[in-house]
């Protein structure tokens, strides 16, 4: 299958040869990641000399091939010199703020010993094996790609790429223009309920709110009477993926016996708790208008919850409430907005919202952070330390935390990154690489690199590496200046080739690989390193 796109770029390259250009046309090997490793612990050879020899077999075959590329410009993301780089690429992005550490919730199989993506997980067993998956908050890194959403989705104006790829990344990225609503909590005055809509117009026909079962207030929300039944539903949904859960045809939930206070009727809502609703997206919590949503009107039906209806259909048209009129239409039963029709409804009851401190215009994104982490070995590791602390009296001078049973604790609140001169961090020599049951990752067997000391005083490494995205976010880059050791690319190569005229690439790349690496772009940019 692969040398169906490399033909076609060779034959692109070849013309543009023959018509006097200037061509660069390289090859490279993305040699990081899951497959390579999880072929190196099931054949129990170390993953770099795996490695190492698929490329000389893939290489001799390209050549078999007579592609005429220029091997001079060959990158490997597994080399220690392009490791190097895109270590110093990972401290540019946290300089800048956008390399952070969050609590996750994730999928986490300790039988793989990983995380697992959404799509890698089917009814709480791993894709791969049918492992048991577990939802743990995990400390993961995290890219925020978010904050460059807006000039994600404007960049892609003008660019000459498929239909599909460029519909798929605006889907992906997801802008949305709407409303951010809050409700109180009846009996929890310091805390409220906040969601968000595109159909502000529709708020008067709220009957009740749902929160993703993961919602922070679930508990303090639940009653005494509703505590069982909720704390069973929300251990059986924690093994489900969030793909799971939203792609599941039917929708399932709990009465949590607690009650919101509508911002404009001060009408008590019944809170529901509904695997429907993630944690991870949005708000955790959603507005329920059954008249006016299909999903909405669905729950209601089955939990028998009531249904409002507050838009009508324009001029002569009938409501059919056998189901929900989810069209624009006209106000009814909405109090002071009657009569106005849906957009006009939506930037009026908006600006009550705004006017009361109920809420407001809110702009929101599909699109999540990147989570940049894994717990695994072939990966590069990133180039981030800790300090180590000691109990109280106790003399860091005469103490070692490799040793087992030395009680210490690591401060990963005081994350310190690696100076630019000490780069690369390389990995360690391991004769067991597995991931193991620790969703710290197998680095944290390697006490010997992990831990050590400075200035009198002990540090511990990150134990987690970069996923097997990073080394492909910028090998464009490279390919120009490939035996660079002071810069990852010169200014005046960027300013030669810069930018790429022909990418030839499969579908599946069209919002993971294609979208991070338009960011990394962008933010290389902003700090001046390219002009393009």
């Amino acid at each position: 299958g692969h040398p169906e796109g490399y033909t076609a770029s060779d034959v692109m390259s070849r013309y543009w040869r023959m018509t006097n250009h200037d061509v660069l046309h390289p090859i490279g090997w993305d040699s990081f990641g899951l497959p390579a490793e999880q072929f190196a612990i099931n054949t129990g050879t170390h993953p770099e000399v795996t490695t190492k020899k698929n490329i000389a077999n893939f290489k001799r075959q390209l050549k078999m091939l007579g592609f005429s590329y220029d091997w001079d410009k060959e990158v490997a993301t597994t080399d220690v010199e392009y490791v190097k780089w895109t270590q110093w690429i990972f401290l540019q992005l946290y300089k800048k703020g956008l390399a952070e550490q969050s609590e996750v919730s994730v999928n986490w199989c300790p039988a793989l010993g990983t995380v697992l993506a959404n799509e890698e997980v089917i009814n709480g067993l791993s894709e791969r094996g049918d492992h048991p998956v577990e939802r743990l908050p995990l400390r993961q890194w995290v890219l925020k790609i978010t904050e460059y959403a807006d000039r994600l989705e404007a960049g892609l104006d003008g660019l000459d790429w498929p239909s599909g790829t460029m519909t798929a990344q605006e889907q992906w990225i997801g802008r949305s223009e709407g409303t951010e609503i809050d409700f109180k909590i009846e009996g929890l005055d310091d805390e409220k309920l906040t969601v968000f809509t595109t159909r502000a117009d529709t708020l008067y026909g709220v009957t009740y709110v749902t929160l993703a079962p993961e919602h922070p207030l679930v508990s303090a929300i639940t009653s005494e009477e509703q505590k069982s039944e909720v704390d069973e539903y929300v251990t059986s949904t924690s093994s489900r993926s969030d793909l799971d859960r939203t792609s599941a045809k039917e929708k399932t939930g709990v009465f949590t016996g607690g009650y919101a206070i509508h911002p404009l009727t001060n009408e008590k809502v019944p809170i529901w708790i509904g695997d429907y609703v993630l944690g991870s997206y949005g708000t955790g919590a959603v507005m329920a208008v059954p008249a006016h949503d299909e999903r909405d009107f669905e729950f209601a039906q089955k939990f028998e919850l009531d249904v409002k209806w507050v838009v009508e259909p324009k001029g002569d048209g009938e409501l059919n409430k056998e189901e929900a009129f989810t069209e624009q239409g006209v106000n009814v039963n909405s109090g002071e907005f009657d009569g106005m029709k849906t957009n006009k409804a939506k930037k009026a009851i908006t600006s009550k919202l705004d006017e009361i401190s109920a809420g407001g215009a809110k702009v929101t994104y599909k699109l999540r952070d990147w989570v940049f982490s894994r717990q695994r070995y072939w990966g590069e590791p990133i180039p981030i330390y800790f300090p180590v602390e000691f109990p109280d009296g106790v003399d860091a001078s005469s103490v070692d935390p490799k040793a087992d049973g030395c009680e210490h604790t690591i401060r990963y609140d005081q994350a310190i990154p690696v100076d630019e001169a000490d780069l690369p961090l390389e990995l360690p020599e391991m004769d067991d690489f597995s991931p193991g049951d620790d969703p710290a990752g197998c680095l944290a067997r390697a006490k010997e690199w992990r831990y050590f000391q400075k200035d009198g005083s002990w540090f511990a490494r990150e134990t987690n590496t970069m996923p097997q995205w990073a080394g492909s976010c910028w090998y464009y880059f490279r390919f120009l200046d490939n035996k660079n050791s002071e810069q990852a690319f010169s200014p005046e190569l960027d300013e030669d080739w810069m930018p790429v005229d022909l990418y030839v690439g499969g579908a599946e790349h069209a919002v993971l690989h294609l979208l991070y690496a338009r960011f990394w772009h962008q933010v290389l940019y902003d700090l001046g390193y390219t002009k393009h």
